[in-house]
């Protein structure tokens, strides 16, 4: 278990590292022009703190995998992991219009390939969670 929460760290480092990139590969200098100030400014800020967030998750695994392994705490904070990566997979799939990947070759690749690491993350935490309790 152990060595999968390290693998869940280095994704959710990858992940993290992705966040820079959004705003060029998604044109958010031109699409959110059309936006109010307090809406673009909100895109800037809840981009960053996801990417902190995701970073947090990430140094946590990659510190204290042994902790999240065999304490309550880290159990604890393994089924919250559990329940956030779960509820992800959820809006992968019903928060997100298909027409939006839907026949598109690299964007039906990233849906899926996404769709695989959310559900990855999930079975990791919720199994983490179950073992032992």
């Amino acid at each position: 278990m152990v060595l999968h929460i390290k693998i869940a760290g280095i994704l959710m480092i990858l992940l993290t590292f992705m966040h820079v990139w959004f705003p060029k590969y998604f044109r958010w200098k031109e699409e959110l022009k059309r936006l109010s100030l307090v809406n673009r400014q909100m895109m800037a800020v809840h981009t960053f703190f996801i990417a902190i967030v995701l970073l947090m998750m990430a140094l946590l695994c990659l510190t204290s995998p042994d902790e999240l392994v065999q304490t309550s705490l880290g159990k604890t904070i393994s089924l919250g992991f559990g329940i956030f990566w779960a509820i992800r997979l959820f809006i992968q799939f019903f928060g997100y219009s298909e027409k939006l990947w839907k026949g598109k070759r690299f964007e039906t690749f990233v849906h899926v390939a996404f769709s695989i690491i959310w559900l990855y993350f999930s079975v990791v935490f919720f199994a983490n969670y179950v073992k032992g309790s």
